[in-house]
């Protein structure tokens, strides 16, 4: 199993968690994170000063797939988030051990 997590623009939310119920994705997690890469931060003006915003709005999505849906996922999700400019995100893949659904007490591939 994998988790994976992407760190999106906050417009293309809508888009994203379309294409990826659409490519079959049942759950995900959705997060208001913020943060800077490449992009850093902008300067914004606020009753007449001038002032640093280091840090920018995304949204981080987490998806927890088998490992044969990687593939399938990373690529809905970068088709759909990109908009060919700086600050689109990233994406990880982490392997995940165990997974226990609190409910049922389930695990493995039967509590996604």
């Amino acid at each position: 199993m994998k988790l994976v997590s992407a760190i999106i623009k906050p417009f293309k939310l809508q888009e994203v968690r379309e294409s990826l119920v659409e490519s079959g994705v049942i759950g995900l997690t959705v997060s208001e994170v913020k943060g800077y890469g490449r992009q850093k931060g902008h300067t914004e003006l606020y009753r007449g000063a001038e002032y640093s915003v280091d840090t920018l709005p995304k949204m981080k999505l987490d998806i927890l797939i088998d490992d044969e849906n990687v593939g399938s996922v990373i690529e809905t999700i970068t088709k759909s988030a990109s908009t060919g400019k700086i600050g689109d995100g990233k994406i990880f893949v982490t392997n995940i051990e165990e997974i226990v659904r609190i409910r049922t007490g389930e695990t493995g591939s039967d509590a996604i």
